[in-house]
């Protein structure tokens, strides 16, 4: 991550290796609908090893002859994994490719192609499937199997993962750059890449700050709250019994904002909470402001489903899980494992 986040649960019990090859990261991104069959788009699910989505998007822009711009995707996959993800090509009466061709390099196989009257945009996707193997592992089985349970049952704090702030934070260090610069002019893709790591650096320092006194999964007055496995959001002035029975129970979760236009509008004590979290980045806060972001919120809680686990020869350890669109296995991870 940009930096060590605090931990929720203790701080890591063990230690491993992680993505020791490709296939010891996969991931499958459920869409949550199928394609109707039908459109000038053009649905391609793909798999991927040891190539980025932007790289991929481009082959096929190179492959059908269409823009860039004409070719959606819903989320952002790791290069050094085995991904399966879905792909949009806005055809528009244009004869398709050969889309088999895809594949001739090695690194690339063409799973499913179909049509739907609408493009794919981001962030639509339901959840995305994880099998992640670490290697080398060191640390008492019995430590692990307890803090693998307790974030089963309790989730962990959903930050985002050090993919989004690039290799030893190289993507936030731009980011910043650019805010020095005053904001010169960018491609669409690289502006929308900066202001998209500037507010999960917002984001979790007010994750941060609510782990670090033990509420990051309550609901506290003034706060915000998501309803699990949707993007509905409503506010919470003051949190009753019912508020907090659904919390614990996993139905609804905090939300904390992304930062834009309409948080300079909310007041109360949560929001000078939030303001004195971010204080050291407030240069960050109002240049996200004068950008002409919205508001909106993320869930300041992931809980896994399907997790389980097992312990393999060798020393390794396998873990599968489903996370909804836009949690990070590493997040995960963090709570249990010092990994490389």
């Amino acid at each position: 991550m940009s930096e060590p986040w605090p931990c929720a649960l203790g701080g890591p019990v063990a230690s491993g290796r992680l993505r020791s090859v490709a296939g010891d990261f996969r991931v499958d991104e459920e869409l949550g609908f199928e394609p109707d069959g039908d459109g000038e788009h053009v649905f391609l699910r793909l798999e991927k090893t040891g190539l980025n989505t932007s790289d991929l998007a481009q082959r096929i822009a190179s492959l059908s002859g269409i823009h860039l711009r004409d070719i959606s995707f819903s989320g952002m996959k790791d290069r050094n994994a085995v991904t399966r993800q879905w792909f949009s090509v806005r055809m528009a009466g244009r004869a398709e490719p050969d889309w088999t061709e895809l594949a001739a390099s090695g690194d690339v196989a063409v799973l499913q192609v179909s049509r739907h009257r609408r493009k794919l945009k981001r962030g639509v996707h339901r959840a995305n499937r994880f099998r992640l193997v670490l290697r080398e592992l060191t640390g008492d089985r019995g430590a692990i199997e307890q803090r693998l349970s307790a974030i089963r049952a309790q989730g962990a704090p959903n930050y985002f993962g050090e993919q989004r702030f690039g290799r030893g934070g190289a993507n936030l260090v731009q980011a910043l750059r650019w805010i020095d610069s005053g904001g010169r002019r960018l491609s669409r893709n690289k502006r929308s890449l900066y202001l998209s790591v500037l507010r999960a650096q917002l984001f979790n320092l007010l994750l941060a700050d609510r782990v670090r006194t033990g509420d990051w999964n309550r609901v506290l007055a003034g706060d915000s709250c998501i309803l699990a496995g949707t993007r509905s959001q409503f506010f919470c002035p003051e949190p009753d019994a019912d508020i907090a029975r659904r919390c614990a129970a996993a139905d609804l979760h905090p939300a904390l904002p992304l930062w834009g236009r309409g948080i300079e509008q909310l007041a109360g004590d949560a929001q000078q909470r939030r303001s004195l979290a971010v204080a050291d980045f407030c240069g960050v806060a109002d240049f996200l402001l004068a950008q002409g972001l919205d508001l909106d919120w993320r869930a300041s809680r992931l809980v896994p489903d399907d997790f389980c686990w097992q312990f393999c020869d060798h020393g390794s350890l396998q873990l599968e899980f489903r996370l909804g669109a836009g949690s990070f296995a590493t997040a995960l991870l963090g709570e249990c494992f010092r990994y490389a």
